[in-house]
Parts: C-alpha cells; sequence; structure tokens
C-alpha cells in the first residue's frame, strides 16, 4: 500500500512511505512495529500506571515523572492504532489525519523532556543535594510536569500546521529538540560520573560509601535513559540529513521509527525491576 501525500507517518517518519521505493512487503514491518506498539506497549504502561497511582513502589511523588511517561507511551501507542486504520482506506479520513499530526508532538517533545527531567533530577539530587532538598518533591514535579504538557500541546498544534506543508522546517524543528535533550542528558551523565570519582573532605568510610552508592544508582538510572535517547536521535538525525541530501527515502528510516517505539520498553523495563514485578529478574 502506498502512503498518501498526506499521511503524517510520510512526513514525521518516511520510512511509512518506503512501500514507494521498495515494495509492498515493508507494509508488514511497519504492522508489526505498530502492533508491537498496542499489544505490548499499552498493557505494560497501563499496568505501570496502576502500580503507581496503587502506591507500589516509592510512591505517586517519587514516581511523578515515571507516571508521565507512561502516559506518553500510552499516547504512542494510541499514534500506532491510527496509523494502523489509516493503512485501511476507509479509515484515510481528515479526522485520523488531523488527529495523528497532533500525537506526533508527542513523540518529538513531551516524551524526550520527560526523559530529560528525570535525568536533571538526578544530577540536582547528586551535585546539589542541599538544592534539591529545598523543593517539595510532589510540589515541583507536579509544577513541571504542568509545564511540559503545556509546552507539549503548543508543539502537537505546530505539528498540524508543518508536518506536511513545511516538511523540512519541521526536520530541523525535530533535530535541534532531539539534540537539545540529548546534550542535557549527556551534560548530567558526565558531572554525575565526575562526582562519582570524588568524595567528599572528612567522610567516613560508612557515610561514603551510601553517598557513593547513592551517586553510582543517579549514573545508572540517567546511563539508561541517556543510552535510548542516543539510539533515537543518530538514526533519526542521519535520516534527516539523507532526506534532504537524497530527496527519498532510505531503509535506515524505519530502523529509526523502530528505535523510537523500542526505547520507550526501556524505562517500562527498569521500572518493572525496580518494584520487583519484572519475572525472573527480581529486584535484590
Amino acid at each position: 500500500m502506498n502512503c498518501s501525500s498526506e499521511d503524517p507517518t510520510c512526513k514525521v517518519f518516511p520510512s511509512t512511505n518506503l512501500t514507494e521505493h521498495y515494495g509492498e512487503p515493508l507494509d508488514f514491518f511497519k504492522i508489526g512495529l505498530f502492533s508491537l506498539s498496542l499489544l505490548f506497549g499499552l498493557p505494560t504502561h497501563s499496568y505501570i500506571i496502576w502500580l503507581i497511582v496503587t502506591g507500589t513502589g516509592s510512591g505517586v511523588a517519587s514516581e511523578f515523572f515515571n507516571l508521565n511517561l507512561s502516559v506518553c507511551e500510552v499516547i504512542l501507542s494510541l499514534y500506532s492504532l491510527i496509523n494502523m486504520l489509516r493503512m485501511i482506506p476507509i479509515f484515510q479520513t481528515q479526522g485520523l489525519l488531523i488527529l495523528a499530526k497532533f500525537l506526533s508532538g508527542n513523540i518529538i517533545t513531551i516524551r524526550p523532556v520527560f526523559q530529560c527531567l528525570m535525568c536533571v533530577e538526578r544530577y540536582l539530587a547528586v551535585v546539589h543535594p542541599v538544592t534539591f532538598l529545598k523543593f517539595k518533591p510532589l510540589r515541583y514535579r507536579v509544577i513541571c510536569s504542568t509545564a511540559v504538557w503545556i509546552t507539549g500541546l503548543g508543539s502537537c498544534v505546530l505539528c498540524i500546521f508543518i508536518v506536511v506543508s513545511h516538511h523540512f522546517s519541521f526536520m530541523w524543528f525535530s533535530l535541534l529538540q532531539f539534540l537539545l535533550f540529548l546534550s542535557i542528558q549527556l551534560f548530567c551523565l558526565v558531572t554525575v560520573l565526575r562526582a562519582l570519582k570524588q568524595s567528599g573532605p572528612g567522610e567516613r568510610g560508612r557515610e561514603r560509601e551510601e553517598e557513593n552508592h547513592m551517586k553510582r544508582r543517579a549514573f545508572y538510572l540517567i546511563l539508561i535513559l541517556t543510552v535510548p535517547m542516543l539510539i533515537v536521535s543518530v538514526p533519526f538525525i542521519m535520516t534527516g540529513f539523507f532526506y534532504i541530501v537524497l530527496q527519498r527515502d532510505t531503509v535506515l528510516s524505519l530502523f529509526s521509527l523502530y528505535c523510537i517505539v523500542l526505547s520507550g520498553f526501556v524505562p517500562a523495563l527498569l521500572f518493572l525491576w525496580r518494584v520487583g514485578k519484572l519475572p525472573f529478574f527480581k529486584h535484590p
């Protein structure tokens, strides 16, 4: 099935228009990817939302960013459902087209920002603990999350107007955001790593070990969030570069779309492992 020129997935993720160059079999890869997001991503993140709301783990206050991140993944599953429906001619309506373009803002803005906020939070807890302790956890997280959703809403509305009519502008809009968020996460990662190698003056052995344990946990969390972001950003940047230079899609764009969807499972698996809900991999 050839992708319509008005299909947002042809513009946001050119891989959905690869059929034009590489043939119909790639439809199966697209269906498989969207099915994976819908059949596994939706129940997994709905389960995480339920666990957080019911108090599993460290409570709603401590897991508030995780809660919002799971909501973003549920929206991504809805986006996958819409794209699957739009592969059926009867569902290629203007309403679904606008909704799909609107939800694309969740992928390029809202989800990366929440991942970035989790890294910044750990960075502040390690490098500026006094400042970090001055904030009431739930209050500042609610304020930050509200700001993200409002900003993300603006990004979603913007996507409706520029996805199709100004594709190159949209590519730059997306790439700059990915690079910004990746740079912030890498800064947090390097700074926490440097703090981990340093010991405070006059610390006793036990206190030093406890502090190093906290720093290591923060470092591993930031690393786990940054690596998927890096894996997503590099293919996406290369996809945009090849699209601008070659004026057509490459198989790399399909790989980029897979990375975007699969990266959402990393924070989910980390949370489930941490609360002891991941089968065969119990938290020690």
